[in-house]
């Protein structure tokens, strides 16, 4: 829609949809719209991929986070302390506390700070 009223859609305007389906619920939409970004050639980041992240994690889609979590690899995005956060919360939801811990093991190697929602995360999905 936004597009199609003559917004110019970049990676700002994509993070902003992502992160309102994020919010709104829609985690099917920003996954949506992530395919969109890879259909059009828009460059995603760490904060596109959070939001989506984030999204999934609110619907407890642990796996499909995880999925997006790979495909940050994949594509050599590299993963900050809110995508770490989102997919280890996302983890914790899901039940699936080896991914968690096995997240927060990776974060601590790649010297990625902690916070107190990651450590938090981890220890509760235990």
């Amino acid at each position: 829609e936004m597009a199609a009223s003559g917004v110019l859609m970049t990676t700002i305007t994509y993070n902003a949809a992502v992160s309102a389906c994020e919010k709104g619920g829609g985690w099917t939409d920003a996954l949506h719209l992530l395919k969109e970004m890879e259909a059009k050639r828009v460059e995603m980041n760490a904060i596109t991929y959070s939001a989506a992240i984030s999204a999934c994690q609110k619907a407890g889609e642990w796996i499909r986070a995880l999925q997006l979590v790979a495909k940050m690899t994949t594509v050599q995005v590299e993963m900050d302390v809110v995508t770490y956060g989102a997919a280890v919360s996302a983890c914790e939801k899901g039940g699936a506390w080896t991914h968690a811990l096995q997240l927060f093991r990776e974060m601590v190697v790649n010297s990625v700070e902690t916070n107190a929602i990651t450590c938090n995360a981890a220890v509760s999905a235990c």
